[in-house]
């Protein structure tokens, strides 16, 4: 635990801070020029996309899976610990695999980063700001992005991911904007942040269609381990055994590697690859 409070504290720190390194994007990833505007919170936040590899030469519609810590998705030089390689993965299986998929990577808050990827008040860490965070995301991003790129933008080819505080904010979102997002990456969950995620689960019964990949690291600490645990049984207790999986590297510790190296599975398990 200790180890995750200090990760969340250096991810406020350190993701406002210019970085020197060269950039490790993929050509087929933008950064949107101008923030975008985040309403109810009177913030900016900076967009950027993936693009697959074929986009340019076709004139199909494409599946859009929506990620959070946006700096920390496709490059070293704006990540605050390594990046999580979204462009390469994805471009790799493209051409093993075929899959085409639209990412949009949302930019973390900095200092506002754990109050916004939560959907539930802290005693701690305060006020939860997840709902204001999710509308943005749904209200502005998502009618953004689908007016700017040919997206197909109805619930079943919408997906949303991230790590710690942002597998919480996803499991949120698959609840509370259940019409939105057909399909989740839940990766180090940070379940130990509020009761209110397990009731989340046991009050609202998702479609039959919605699907689920959780991941959690084996030297994340004994209160991830034991909450992720938990809610895996929770899942599963309300029937939705055959809509998730679930995998543990028992050598996994709480960063974007680890992340990383699960991330391929987790793509072509949602996407059915």
């Amino acid at each position: 635990m200790r180890k995750f409070l200090f990760l969340v504290g250096l991810v406020a720190v350190l993701s406002v801070c210019a970085q020197d390194s060269k950039s490790t994007a993929a050509a087929n990833v933008t950064v949107i020029e101008t923030p975008l505007h985040f309403p109810r919170m009177e913030r900016e936040r900076q967009i950027r996309v993936y693009l697959p590899p074929n986009y340019s030469s076709t004139k199909k519609d494409y599946e859009v899976l929506y990620m959070h810590d946006g700096q920390n998705l496709f490059d070293d030089a704006t990540s605050f610990a390594g990046e999580w390689g979204v462009d390469e993965v994805l471009n790799d299986l493209y051409k093993s695999h075929g899959l085409e998929l639209i990412v949009v990577g949302v930019d973390n808050g900095a200092e506002h980063r754990t109050q916004e990827m939560a959907g539930w008040d802290h005693e701690k860490y305060g006020k939860a700001e997840g709902n204001e965070y999710m509308n943005f995301i749904v209200r502005v991003v998502k009618p953004y992005i689908d007016k700017k790129y040919r997206t197909l933008p109805s619930w079943e080819h919408t997906g949303i991911m991230g790590g710690s505080m942002g597998g919480l904010i996803s499991h949120y979102a698959m609840f509370q904007y259940a019409g939105y997002f057909s399909k989740a990456g839940i990766f180090s969950p940070s379940y130990w942040y509020s009761e209110g995620a397990f009731e989340q689960v046991k009050g609202f019964k998702l479609s039959s269609d919605v699907k689920f990949f959780f991941y959690m690291g084996g030297k994340e600490g004994p209160m991830m381990m034991d909450s992720y645990n938990r809610m895996l049984a929770l899942f599963k207790e309300q029937g939705y055994a055959d809509q998730m999986t679930s995998k543990i590297n028992p050598k996994g510790e709480h960063n974007e590697r680890f992340w990383r190296a699960e991330l391929k599975e987790a793509l072509l398990w949602l996407y059915d690859k």
